[in-house]
């Protein structure tokens, strides 16, 4: 039986798999997205969102504590800074896994990691799909049916 075993191991030792994902977290908050694996992904969205939870209060003890998980002084500086101040106020889910297809080599499923609050296309559709939502009901239906009526005033000159 596997009870409580639910950490993924991505077929790697310990310090190699803790090296892989400071180092993919770093690229993350870098490039604000970036392409893998799907697993990788899964296991880097554990691991980043409590760093980036942490960004949020920009003390001594949490920068600490994140550049012991990123070991990038660069990395943690835009991290605090820019970063920080985009996800301010969302209470989590920073990060979104975009699913692309299947890689030739191998058949591994591909996918995009990103920054939620850095993507403009889709902040600009949620916009969008706000706006243009309307209720729907029957007694609209008909007043959208009956001809409009519209009178146009002389202008007295």
């Amino acid at each position: 039986m596997r009870h409580n075993k639910k950490f993924n191991h991505l077929g790697r030792k310990t310090a190699h798999r803790k090296a892989m994902l400071s180092n993919m977290a770093s690229s993350l908050i870098q490039h604000k997205r970036i392409a893998t694996t799907l697993a990788k992904a899964k296991a880097l969205q554990v691991y980043v969102e409590p760093i980036l939870t942490k960004s949020k209060e920009d003390t001594t003890h949490s920068r600490r504590m994140v550049f012991s998980l990123l070991q990038n002084k660069e990395i943690v500086t835009e991290l605090f800074t820019s970063v920080s101040e985009k996800i301010a106020d969302r209470p989590g889910g920073y990060t979104r896994i975009l699913r692309t297809g299947f890689r030739l080599g191998d058949n591994a499923e591909m996918c995009i990691i990103e920054l939620v609050d850095y993507n403009e296309n889709m902040l600009k559709e949620k916009a969008v799909k706000k706006a243009a939502r309307t209720r729907r009901s029957s007694v609209k239906k008909e007043v959208a049916d009956a001809p409009v009526a519209t009178e146009e005033t002389p202008v007295a000159e």
